[in-house]
């Protein structure tokens, strides 16, 4: 039994069969999120999702990113990202109908720490191209 089901802007639904969350800034003591140490997140984040799940295709979902302050400090000015890094390991219906099923593994944040479902997943992730990012696999 999955843990969720979204419906794509495509009208493909697909699975979520695993969530990982952490903390966005979670263990920053010094300094403060600008866009250097945000791009780090990031990457981190992406590269998390390909150690993880090495044998399936790993998508990003490119972040918002937000400016909350005019001023800037050492490292230029402030930028924020969603509170929240996922990785989430979806499945669906074979790409090619003599496959078992599709998967693809998204990285993604997210501004609380609630499971994605249905039409209350954020666009960002709804808006995925399944058909040109999933990879079919056989049982």
């Amino acid at each position: 039994m999955p843990l969720s089901h979204i419906v794509l802007s495509s009208g493909r639904s697909i699975a979520l069969t695993e969530l990982r969350m952490s903390l966005t800034y979670g263990g920053m003591l010094e300094g403060y999120p600008c866009k250097r140490i945000n791009d780090l997140k990031v990457s981190w984040l992406q590269q998390q999702a390909e150690r993880a799940f090495s044998t399936q295709p790993v998508h990003l979902v490119p972040p918002s990113r937000e400016y909350p302050e005019e001023s800037a400090g050492a490292f230029g000015p402030v930028e924020v990202l969603p509170p929240v890094a996922c990785i989430g390991a979806f499945n669906s219906a074979a790409l090619d109908p003599a496959m078992d099923g599709s998967s693809l593994i998204v990285a993604w944040f997210q501004p609380a720490p609630d499971v994605p479902s249905g039409e209350d997943a954020a666009l960002a992730l709804r808006s995925i191209r399944w058909e040109e990012l999933a990879q079919d696999y056989e049982l």
